[in-house]
């Protein structure tokens, strides 16, 4: 039996609630644009630390256009946190990975971020924290499935990326 109406009213309004309180504290965060391409760079890293990433990849993931990553690389190549090596597979193109001091950002932000969100959720129980996760899981598998077979219409008057 399908969802009712209000129920799927409800859910809307607490996942548009949400995505705003995320995106208004991303806003809060100083140059979050380039902690977010570190971010990239240590998830691609994390199973294997040799693993570089290329900038366009970079772009895909955070679905933004190639030249809005340029500007992040520059800087943080420059203040030490990544670098940057031919690929020998396209001379043209480069791989970035993580410095130390990359690694020790990226592993400091994702603790801070962990700490924030189990504050959240502090006066939940395990269970409640479990189940969440797993809604939430079940959720993002369900809209991607629906997404790739029937991807979402354009919105009147909108530029598509």
């Amino acid at each position: 039996m399908p969802p009712r109406e209000a129920g799927v009213t409800r859910l809307t309004e607490a996942l548009f609630a949400v995505l705003d309180n995320m995106q208004r504290a991303r806003k809060a965060i100083p140059d979050a644009a380039a902690l977010a391409v570190l971010q990239v760079i240590g998830a691609a890293q994390r199973d294997d630390p040799r693993e570089g990433v290329r900038p366009s990849q970079i772009a895909d993931h955070l679905e933004v256009h190639r030249s809005a990553v340029t500007h992040h690389l520059r800087a943080l190549t420059q203040a030490g946190y990544i670098t940057a090596a031919p690929d020998p597979a396209d001379r043209r193109a480069s791989i970035l990975t993580l410095t130390d001091a990359g690694r020790e950002t990226v592993d400091r932000l994702t603790r801070q971020g962990k700490a924030r969100f189990a504050s959240f959720v502090a006066d939940w129980t395990d269970e409640d924290v479990a189940e969440l996760a797993r809604l939430l899981e079940k959720f993002r598998a369900s809209a991607q499935a629906v997404n790739e077979k029937d991807p979402p219409p354009s919105a009147p008057g909108w530029k598509s990326r």
